[in-house]
C-alpha cells in the first residue's frame, strides 16, 4: 500500500488527501476504531462536537503512540454554538475532550443561514488561527452564496469546505468557487451512504480493475482533487478504504462516473437546515 498524499491548504499547512471520518460511530466504539484506522497508516481523522465521540478520539490518539506532528486532527463547530463568544467557548470544550493543545483544522460545522450568525463566528475562528490554537480554519455545507457573503468580510479565506460530495452529488458550481478561491474540496459522505455502489459503472469499473466498488468510488474522489473522509467500523473495510492509491481510473473510467450526477443528497440541504 502507498502511502497516503498529501494536498496543501491555501495558507501552506499540509493535509492528508485521504482521512477516517467518526460520524455516527458511538463514544464507546470510537476508540477502537480509531486505533485501529491508525494502525492501518491514516493519520488524519476527522470528528465533530455534535458526534458525541471526541473523548473517544482523543482516548485513540494518547493511546497510538503516533507522534501528534504526524497527525492531522479536524473538529467542528455545533450550530448552537455559533456567535463569537460562544464559539471561542465550544473550540475549548472540544479541545479539552480531545485532549490535545491545537487542532489542525477547525470547522463551521453548518451555516445555519436563518440564524446569520457565521460571520461572527468566523472572526472567532480567525482568532484561534492567529492564536495558534488551530492551523487551518474552514466551513463545512456552505453553499455558494453562503461562501460568497462570508468572503465579503473574511480576513482569512477558508482553508476547507468539507460538503456531501460523490457520484450522485458533484456539486460543480461550488467545487469551482472553492477553485477560484483556492479552498480545499473535502467530501463527506464519499460513498451517498452506499447508494452509488450499486450503479452499473461502478460494479463494472470495479470488475474491470479488479476491486471493490468502494475502492472505485474513492479513486474518482482522489483523482478529482477532492479530500476524502471514509468511515466504517468494520477492520477490513478500514483497510480496503486506504488500499486505493496503487490503480488509476482513466480518463473514460472518470467521465463514466461523473455521468452519474444526479443530485442525490443523502444528507440535509445546508439552505435550509438551522
Amino acid at each position: 500500500m502507498s502511502s497516503i498524499p498529501n494536498i496543501t491548504l491555501n495558507n501552506g499547512v499540509t493535509m492528508p488527501q485521504l482521512g477516517f471520518g467518526v460520524f455516527q460511530v458511538p463514544d464507546e466504539a470510537t476508540t477502537a476504531a480509531v486505533a485501529t484506522a491508525l494502525d492501518a497508516g491514516y493519520r488524519s481523522i476527522d470528528t465533530a462536537a455534535i458526534y458525541g465521540n471526541e473523548r473517544g478520539v482523543g482516548r485513540a490518539l494518547a493511546e497510538s503512540g503516533v507522534a501528534r506532528d504526524e497527525l492531522f486532527i479536524t473538529t467542528k463547530l455545533w450550530n448552537a454554538d455559533q456567535g463569537h463568544d460562544s464559539a471561542l467557548a465550544a473550540f475549548d470544550a472540544s479541545l479539552d475532550k480531545l485532549g490535545l493543545d491545537h487542532v489542525d483544522l477547525y470547522l463551521i460545522h453548518w451555516p445555519t443561514p436563518a440564524r446569520d450568525l457565521y460571520s461572527d463566528t468566523w472572526r472567532a475562528l480567525e482568532k484561534l488561527l492567529a492564536d495558534g490554537r488551530t492551523r487551518a480554519i474552514g466551513v463545512s455545507n456552505f453553499q455558494p452564496a453562503h461562501l460568497e457573503r462570508l468572503l465579503k468580510s473574511a480576513s482569512v479565506v477558508p482553508a476547507v469546505n468539507q460538503i456531501e460530495l460523490h457520484p450522485g452529488l458533484q456539486q460543480r458550481e461550488l467545487r469551482d468557487l472553492h477553485a477560484r478561491h483556492g479552498i480545499a474540496t473535502e467530501a463527506w459522505s464519499p460513498l451517498a451512504q452506499g447508494a452509488v455502489l450499486s450503479d452499473e459503472a461502478v460494479v463494472s469499473l470495479a470488475a474491470k480493475h479488479g476491486r471493490s466498488p468502494a475502492q472505485i468510488v474513492l479513486r474518482w474522489h482522489l483523482q478529482t482533487g477532492n479530500v476524502v473522509i471514509p468511515k466504517s467500523v468494520t477492520e477490513a473495510r478500514i483497510h480496503e478504504n486506504l488500499d486505493v492509491f496503487d490503480f488509476r481510473l482513466s480518463a473514460e473510467d472518470i467521465d463514466a462516473l461523473t455521468a452519474l450526477d444526479r443530485g442525490l443528497r443523502t444528507g440535509p440541504d445546508p439552505d435550509t437546515l438551522n
